[in-house]
């Protein structure tokens, strides 16, 4: 591993962690998801600061950002895009809808109907997007962090399971504690501090970390581990569904971008067994279906789980 790549996420993090005050954890993981590729979902209450850390992440890159406020009457061509009549031409042409940048913020996803919400999935998941037969790529890198408030909230749709799935990690936020909270209230003294961050990475610099996240040696014992936590899911009697085989990857992946992140070419099997919950959380679900509005319950599930597997010497 090159030194200059632990300078890098370091270089991050402290930008990111200059606005996003006592969410360390947070702002750690979201960059394991950014580094692997990946997508996050940040569920929690309104008002905790999940928007915020999606906007700092995305201020403190230097490629594409957009913003999509969902809504229950958004449609899937204010994501994608679609055909434009062109009066000049008389023809039609793709007109990129907000998707088409490295860093996409979906702003209360779980408000927008079922329908508006799978207009992400081909994009999630293959990095393009298909109108009218001809397929489109999306730009390196490419990320999507969404924010959903709990299904208890009015107004809301519980994420499909597929959609669910394409996330690499779901996280809570959490509230502040008390000293944090105030240092929060004085810094919004002269306005909103995350307006003035720059880029501190370019997207070629990104890239060149994910590049590195999969260099990273994985141990046959360690994947028997993370195969052993998945196959625990899969017979257990309190779960109807449990970890798919890309649910298995996502661990493989997310445990590798964490071992960069931590500083090191190789992984361990802390990496694992703290990933697992985030990881793995949001892509079973229980007999008695508390999928959406119970995070608490499963992941606590998924905890205990994981605690009766062997961890390998």
């Amino acid at each position: 591993m090159q030194a200059s790549h632990q300078d890098l996420i370091e270089r991050l993090q402290q930008n990111i962690g200059r606005v996003v005050l006592g969410k360390g954890d947070v702002v750690r993981l979201s960059i394991v998801a950014l580094l692997a590729g990946e997508h996050v979902l940040l569920e929690d209450v309104p008002g905790v600061g999940k928007t915020l850390v999606g906007k700092a992440i995305a201020r403190s890159l230097s490629g594409e950002f957009r913003r999509v406020q969902f809504t229950p009457d958004l449609l899937p061509t204010d994501i994608t895009g679609g055909s434009l009549y062109n009066m000049q031409t008389q023809e039609f042409t793709f007109g990129p809808g907000p998707i088409f940048a490295n860093v996409v913020l979906a702003d209360e996803i779980n408000r927008a109907t079922p329908r508006t919400q799978s207009a992400m999935l081909e994009a999630m998941s293959e990095r393009t997007v298909s109108i009218d037969g001809a397929s489109h790529e999306l730009p390196s890198p490419f990320m999507v962090i969404a924010t959903q408030n709990p299904v208890e909230f009015e107004g809301t749709y519980p994420l499909p399971e597929a959609q669910l799935d394409r996330f690499l990690l779901r996280l809570p936020v959490g509230y502040l504690g008390r000293e944090v909270e105030l240092q929060v209230l004085t810094s919004h003294r002269e306005g909103e501090p995350v307006d003035s961050l720059e880029p501190v990475l370019t997207c070629e610099q990104i890239v060149e970390l994910q590049q590195a996240v999969r260099e990273v040696t994985v141990d046959d014992s360690i994947n028997a581990y993370a195969l052993d936590i998945v196959a625990a899911t899969r017979e257990c009697d309190d779960l109807h569904v449990g970890v798919s085989t890309r649910g298995a990857l996502a661990l493989y992946r997310a445990a590798q971008s964490a071992a960069l992140v931590a500083g090191r070419e190789y992984v361990v099997p802390d990496d694992v067994k703290q990933l697992a919950v985030p990881v793995l959380a949001h892509r079973v679900i229980t007999k008695g279906y508390l999928h959406g509005g119970q995070r608490e319950a499963i992941e606590a599930f998924i905890e205990r789980l994981v605690d009766e597997v062997p961890v390998p010497g």
